[in-house]
């Protein structure tokens, strides 16, 4: 078994435990909510991103070196963009008028695109993305119930 990676192990593993985190920050406010897709769910689907951007690096890099430069790593991060695209059309829910369940289909996105730039190594990218979207789901949440009081059920 070959263990030789293009990237550090260490890195590897950095860049895996963050997007885990980020996602369990994302996962947090979800959970809390008592909604269906909470921690383990964000959690996953940043560190399955983070995985398959780390994978596509990987390839492209022994590929280049092997001479091989027709290959453009980003089709992959499409085709990640369209199974998450898919995984969120099923937390949507039409019943009876209402639509429930956009807010967590976004954050799922955004997860695994926070996922992509950890597992990219864009440390800082993915931390102030995670940081944003913390600030949209905690602090409008307070706003929404602070301006909209008694008006929703």
């Amino acid at each position: 078994m070959d263990l030789h990676t293009i990237t550090p192990v260490g890195e590897m593993a950095l860049r895996l435990a963050l997007a885990c985190a980020f996602g369990m920050v994302l996962g947090l406010d979800r959970e809390v909510r008592g909604k269906s897709a909470g921690l383990r769910t964000h959690m996953l689907v940043a560190l399955s991103s983070a995985a398959t951007t780390l994978v596509t690096l990987e390839i492209f890099e022994t590929l280049k070196a092997a001479g091989h430069t027709d290959m453009d790593p980003l089709r992959i991060v499409q085709g990640l963009a369209q199974a998450i695209g898919f995984i969120c059309a099923g937390v949507i829910i039409q019943s009876r008028g209402d639509v429930h369940g956009l807010t967590t289909a976004v954050n799922i996105w955004l997860c695994s695109a926070i996922g992509v730039a950890a597992g990219a190594g864009l440390h800082t990218l993915a931390l102030l993305a995670t940081a944003f979207a913390a600030l949209v789901l905690t602090g409008m949440h307070f706003v929404e119930k602070w301006l909209f009081r008694g008006n929703r059920s």
